[in-house]
C-alpha cells in the first residue's frame, strides 16, 4: 500500500500540475491575443486618423506638392492617383509593401483629367462613389512593410480615398509602426516562459505536501493492518483520523469488517469445538458399546449402538448443511406449497409422542428449497414436541406479501430475555434439552439460517410460538 500511496501523491502532483499548465497556456494565449488586438486598434486607429487627416488636405484643395505630411518615421505616408501613380510621399520613404517609391517625381499642380467614371458620377450620382471634395468614410486597413531611410519595419496601414474640387481622385496610405505592439507582446510571452515552468513546479510541490499530509492517516491504516496480518491478531483496530472524510469512514468501514471479521473467525472456532464435542460424546458411546459386543457378544447392545449411529448420523448431516448454509449456498428457486408441505410433514409423524394438530392452513406459495423448508418445518415441531404438555399446532396463513407459518405448543414458552439466545448454536436452555433427549442445540439455529437465506425471518412471539415469514412467490 505504501507503493499505492506514493503513486497517487505522484499521479495527484502530475495531474494538477498538469491542469494549471493547461489553464495557463490557455489563459496565456487569450491574453497575448487580447493585448496583440488592443495594440494593432490602436496602431489602425493612428493610421487611419493620418490619413484622413492627408485626405482632408487633398479634398480642400492643396496642392500636392504643398501636403503637410506627417514624419516618415512615426507615420510613413504614400498619396496615389486612381491609376496608382506616386503624387505624393513622406519624407525618406522608400517602399511600401516591397514597392518602390519615386519621391523625387514632381507631382502635378494643377487640376488633374477625371476619369470617365467621375463624369458619369456628375450625372448619375452614385450613392458607393464620393463627390469632388469628399473624403470617405469608410478605411481600409492592412497589415505589411515600409522602408524608411534605410530601415524596414512592420506597419498597419490605412488607405483612405478622396477627391479633390476638380473631381480628381486621390488614394492615401498611411502607416503606424508595430514595433512598439511586438515589443509589448514580446515582453509578456518571455514573461510567461520564465513563470510557467515555475509556477508549476510550485504547484507540484504544494500539491505534493497536501496530498501527503491527506493521505499520512492512510499510510497509518497500512501499517496497522500489515501488523494485524503479520500477528494474527484480530483484536486489533487501525487508527480513526476523526476527520468526518473519506478517510475517516475508510477508517471506520475498516474496522468494522475487521469486527465481522474477528467474530467469524471466533464463531467458527467456537463451532469447530461444540461440534468435536457434540461429536465425541456418540463416537465414544458406539466405540465402548462395540468393543464390549467384541469381547462379550452376549452383552452387545445393538438397539443402542444403531441409535448411537443415527444420532451420529443426524448430527454430521446438521454440520454439513450448516457447513454450506455458511458457504451461502443459495436455495433452489422451486415453488412450494407451504399447506401441502404441512400436510406431508404431519403424515409421516405417525408414532410420535405427542401427535400434531393442523390449523387454518391458507393456499400460498413461496421459493425456495423444498428439502431445506422442510428441514426448518422438522426441526420446528421436533422442538415443540420436546417441551409440549398435550398439544403440538401447525397452521399456515397469508399475510400481505408474506406467507406465515406458525407452529405452536402448550408447553412452559422460551423467557423474553432467551429468545433470541435459543436460536445460536450448540444452545440449550434447561435440562430437559438434554442430549438424550435428542437435542444437540442445532436444529433451531439451522431453522433461522435457512429463513433467512430464503429472504424471510424466524422469531419467537408469546409462549411457545414459532413464526416463519417467508415472502410469497
Amino acid at each position: 500500500m505504501r507503493r499505492v500511496v506514493g503513486k497517487v501523491r505522484v499521479r495527484a502532483a502530475l495531474g494538477a500540475s498538469l491542469v494549471v499548465a493547461v489553464a495557463l497556456v490557455a489563459a496565456g494565449t487569450a491574453l497575448l491575443l487580447v493585448l496583440r488586438n488592443n495594440l494593432v486598434s490602436q496602431a489602425d486607429l493612428q493610421a487611419e486618423n493620418a490619413a484622413r487627416e492627408v485626405a482632408t488636405q487633398i479634398a480642400t484643395g492643396k496642392p500636392y506638392a504643398k501636403l503637410d505630411l506627417p514624419d516618415a518615421d512615426d507615420r510613413p505616408v504614400v498619396v496615389l492617383s486612381g491609376d496608382g501613380r506616386v503624387l505624393a510621399a513622406g519624407d525618406d520613404v522608400r517602399a511600401v509593401d516591397g514597392e518602390a517609391v519615386t519621391a523625387q517625381q514632381t507631382p502635378p499642380t494643377g487640376p488633374q483629367p477625371r476619369d470617365s467614371d467621375d463624369d458619369d458620377d456628375d450625372h448619375e450620382n452614385k450613392p458607393d462613389e464620393i463627390k469632388p471634395g469628399e473624403v470617405e468614410d469608410k478605411a481600409r486597413h492592412t497589415g505589411g512593410t515600409a522602408t524608411v531611410g534605410h530601415r524596414t519595419a512592420d506597419y498597419r496601414f490605412a488607405t483612405v480615398e478622396a477627391k479633390d474640387t476638380q473631381g480628381a481622385k486621390a488614394v492615401v496610405r498611411a502607416g503606424a509602426p508595430l514595433a512598439a505592439e511586438q515589443e509589448a507582446v514580446g515582453s509578456v510571452r518571455t514573461a510567461m516562459l520564465v513563470g510557467l515552468p515555475c509556477l508549476l513546479l510550485v504547484v507540484a510541490g504544494v500539491t505534493w505536501l497536501v496530498t501527503r499530509r491527506a493521505l499520512r492517516p492512510v499510510e497509518g491504516i497500512r501499517r496497522e493492518m500489515a501488523a494485524i496480518t503479520a500477528s494474527t491478531d484480530l483484536s486489533r483496530r487501525v487508527p480513526e483520523p476523526g476527520s468526518r472524510d473519506e478517510i475517516d469512514r475508510l477508517a471506520r468501514t475498516t474496522n468494522e469488517t475487521l469486527g465481522a471479521l474477528q467474530e467469524s473467525v471466533e464463531r467458527q472456532r467456537r463451532f469447530v469445538a461444540d461440534a468435536s464435542h457434540e461429536l465425541r460424546s456418540p463416537i465414544a458411546s458406539l466405540r465402548t458399546q462395540l468393543e464390549v459386543g467384541i469381547a462379550h457378544p452376549e452383552l452387545l447392545d445393538a438397539p443402542g449402538a444403531v441409535e448411537d449411529a443415527v444420532r451420529l448420523q443426524n448430527l454430521a448431516a446438521d454440520l454439513l448443511l450448516l457447513a454450506r448454509l455458511d458457504a451461502g449456498e443459495r436455495p433452489a428457486d422451486a415453488r412450494i406449497d407451504l399447506a401441502a408441505l404441512v400436510r406431508e410433514e404431519v403424515s409421516q409423524r405417525v408414532g410420535d409422542r405427542i401427535a400434531v394438530e393442523v390449523g387454518e392452513l391458507a393456499g400460498v406459495e413461496v421459493a425456495g428449497s423444498r428439502g431445506q423448508l422442510g428441514r426448518v418445518l422438522g426441526n420446528l415441531l421436533d422442538n415443540a414436541q420436546r417441551h409440549a404438555r398435550e398439544t403440538v399446532r401447525a397452521s399456515v396463513a397469508r399475510e400481505g406479501e408474506w406467507a406465515v407459518l406458525r407452529v405452536e405448543d402448550d408447553g412452559p414458552g422460551v423467557p423474553p430475555e432467551e429468545r433470541e439466545r435459543i436460536f445460536e448454536r450448540f444452545v440449550r436452555l434447561d435440562d430437559a434439552r438434554s442430549r438424550d433427549d435428542g437435542g444437540a442445540g442445532l436444529g433451531l439455529a439451522i431453522a433461522r439460517d435457512v429463513a433467512e437465506r430464503h429472504g424471510g425471518t424466524l422469531t419467537v412471539r408469546t409462549g411457545s410460538v414459532f413464526e416463519l415469514r417467508l415472502p410469497t412467490a
